[in-house]
Parts: structure tokens; C-alpha cells; sequence
């Protein structure tokens, strides 16, 4: 099964770690195919709502690295978003990605039907909007038939929510309560595509 984890942080920091920890886990299963994109180092506009992609079902009419995120959605069974916090929200480039798929939506409606997708947050501050933001990315997932999934109940109850205490990577390393979150929500995001998608 292919993964794609995409990270909507600008810069090279806890989001990222945070994925590719994430992504290093599944690899361990033979089952598991995973590719990481990172925003940071692409050129991705944000949609001018032209509805080119509507009349055309589905060609944008901005050409830039969103093509190769387009791609690696597509193939995708799993989705993996990650994100750090920006005014308790998710960042503008993963934002940006997220409404530039409107262009997919427009070649099938049922693009996205029966992925799974999952979310990772992380924040300076540990109550600093992480929950708001895991709902955006899973109001995503909703509205596109991708199957949001969390970490379950006592530790994880919407997903992966961390807290870096402004020390990046460094940070996030600390946290251990917020590294359980992450490994409750892998562990289900697992065992739920190796039960119902295999």
C-alpha cells in the first residue's frame, strides 16, 4: 500500500521530524510503501478559485509543484498531513495544498473515496490550537470520502498533537506524552489499512 506523508511546515523543524518518524514506522511493515513531500523547498500558489479545473474537469490553471503532489495523491491509500501550528491553525502552504486539490475533486468526484488519512499537529505553546487544526485537516478528509482516523480514545482522541515548546525538533523529542499521541495514531492508522485495505 502506498503512504504519502505531506509537511506543511515552511522550514525544516518539528513537522517534519515528526512525519518522517511516523513514515519510518510504517516502513518497517512489508506492507508499506511511503513517500514524504515537504512544501518548504516548492512553489505552490495558492488557488485563485478561476474554475478553470470545473469547466475543464480538472486541469489547473497554475502550473507548478503541484503536479507531483497531484501524482503522489492519486496513487495514495494512506495520507498523512502534518502541520505546525500558525495562530491556531494549519499552516498557509499546507492550506494552500489542500484547496489546489480542488482540481483532482474536479476530474473525479470520487477521487479521494476510501483513502485513509490521518493528521499530525504540532505547537509552541501545548494547548496552542492543535485540536482546531487536526479539524481542518479532517474536514478535508470528510468532504473528499477519505476515512480520518485518530488514535482512539485516552491519549489520542482526534489525532497526533504535539507540543515543541518553541525548541523545534528538539523540542518535540521531549515531549512524551505527545510522542504517545503519535504512536497511538500510527499504531490504528496501521492496523486499520492492513485489516480493511488489504
Amino acid at each position: 500500500m502506498k503512504i504519502v506523508g505531506i509537511c506543511g511546515s515552511p522550514r525544516e523543524g518539528a513537522s517534519e521530524y515528526l512525519l518522517k518518524r511516523a513514515l519510518n514506522e510504517l516502513e518497517k511493515e512489508d506492507s508499506f510503501e511511503t513517500t514524504f513531500i515537504s512544501v518548504k523547498d516548492k512553489d505552490i500558489s495558492p488557488c485563485t478559485h478561476c474554475n478553470e479545473c470545473a469547466e475543464t474537469k480538472g486541469k489547473c490553471s497554475i502550473s507548478d509543484d503541484m503536479d507531483e503532489i497531484y501524482k503522489a495523491l492519486k496513487e495514495a491509500d494512506g495520507i498523512i498531513m502534518a502541520s505546525p501550528i500558525h495562530f491556531g491553525s494549519i499552516s498557509a502552504q499546507l492550506k494552500a495544498v489542500i484547496d489546489r486539490c480542488q482540481a483532482m475533486i474536479m476530474e473525479d468526484l470520487d477521487i479521494f473515496k476510501n483513502k485513509v488519512g490521518i493528521s499530525i499537529v504540532v505547537g509552541g505553546d501545548r494547548s496552542g490550537g492543535q485540536e482546531l487544526a487536526i479539524q481542518q485537516i479532517n474536514t478535508f478528509y470528510l468532504l473528499n470520502k477519505i476515512i480520518p482516523l485518530s488514535g482512539g480514545s485516552f491519549g489520542a482522541n482526534l489525532g497526533a498533537c504535539l507540543w515543541s515548546q518553541d525548541d523545534g525538533a528538539e523540542g518535540v523529542k521531549e515531549d512524551e506524552y505527545g510522542l504517545k499521541t503519535l504512536g497511538m495514531t500510527i499504531s490504528h492508522f496501521k492496523e486499520f489499512l492492513l485489516e480493511f485495505k488489504t
